[in-house]
């Protein structure tokens, strides 16, 4: 339990640091590399299908073995070393000052009118285009983002810490890397990344309804509009084509009194996505504060249950 907290406050504390060698990007160099040679040996749709499921199953299947073995190894080593290496782990696993960092990174933007770095920071965060943002479309799009991450950077990751330990939360890492990098529906990915995307969904089935719940009571101490929040998610959680997504947007919409999705381009191509929320108010950059103080305190009360629960079961 302590190489949780300790791993968990070294997040709040350190952020992802650029130079640091992340397990993700070891990850996704994987997936590039096997989805290369995967393709190679795949001449139609029914072998690109064949060729996603061999893709994921070999990617989370390693992301959780080599943790599995490298926390073993230390071990027996010396029981310090595992510690130390555990708390490494836990901290890489966790994006909650990351989250927050580059959220308030484009807020700064805005605020001083710099609209070309805000869309290019934005860029490295969202997967739509965003060459011809005005203010209120980025402020959405970053909200939407800390929105969805919270669920998938921060909930989902200590759900799976805590259910099954360090190489569980790896896998599932693992698992919204390659949905990240090949679970798209376009020409490209739709048979290799469907098995990716299918894992992904299952994958934050609960974490992102957990996510909302979460939110909602956040909302509720942080004066925010709690109540909308609940009942946009009744009405607006499965609105979103995507099974999860829509559920931690609904909250924070709600919560916000702001109206998230709508139209988006991706290469080139405008994406209608269903209205979640009312427009109660008009999205501005201060929204994007407001969603990161939801997003940290949803993290602290998923992180203090996570614990709590652990605690009374052990």
């Amino acid at each position: 339990m302590m190489d949780i907290v300790l791993g968990y406050i070294a997040d709040l504390i350190f952020g992802d640091p650029y130079w640091f060698p992340h397990p993700v990007r070891i990850i996704g160099l994987f997936i590039s590399f096997l989805e290369k040679l995967l393709r190679r040996i795949s001449h139609s749709s029914r072998e690109e299908k064949v060729a996603g499921f061999i893709l994921t199953g070999v990617t989370v299947s390693i992301s959780y073995l080599v943790v599995w073995l490298i926390l073993k190894f230390a071990f027996s080593i010396n029981i310090l070393l595992y510690h130390f290496v555990s708390i490494i782990f836990i901290y890489t696993v966790l994006a909650t000052r990351c989250l927050g960092d580059e959220a308030i990174k484009i807020y700064r933007l805005l605020k001083a009118e710099d609209i070309e770095d805000a869309r290019r920071a934005l860029s490295y965060i969202v997967g739509r285009d965003t060459e011809n943002l005005d203010v209120n479309d980025i402020s959405r799009a970053v909200i939407e983002t800390v929105a969805e991450n919270t669920s998938d950077g921060i909930i989902a990751p200590l759900f799976y810490l805590f259910l099954g330990g360090i190489p569980l939360a790896m896998a599932y890492k693992a698992i919204n890397t390659l949905d990240s990098m090949v679970g798209y529906k376009n020409e490209r990915y739709i048979n290799i990344g469907m098995a990716s995307a299918r894992l992904d969904d299952i994958a934050n089935f609960l974490p992102s309804r957990i996510t909302s719940l979460l939110m909602i009571i956040v909302a509720f101490f942080l004066g925010l509009d709690a109540k909308r929040g609940f009942l946009t998610v009744i009405r607006d959680g499965m609105k979103n084509p995507s099974p999860n997504s829509g559920y931690p947007e609904s909250a924070m919409a709600g919560a916000l009194n702001i109206r998230l999705g709508g139209p988006s381009s991706y290469g080139g191509h405008i994406v209608e996505k269903p209205y979640i929320g009312e427009s109660l108010e008009e999205i501005k950059p201060e929204h994007i504060l407001t969603s990161v103080r939801l997003m940290y305190g949803t993290s602290i009360l998923g992180f203090i249950s996570g614990c709590l629960i652990r605690w009374l079961l052990w």
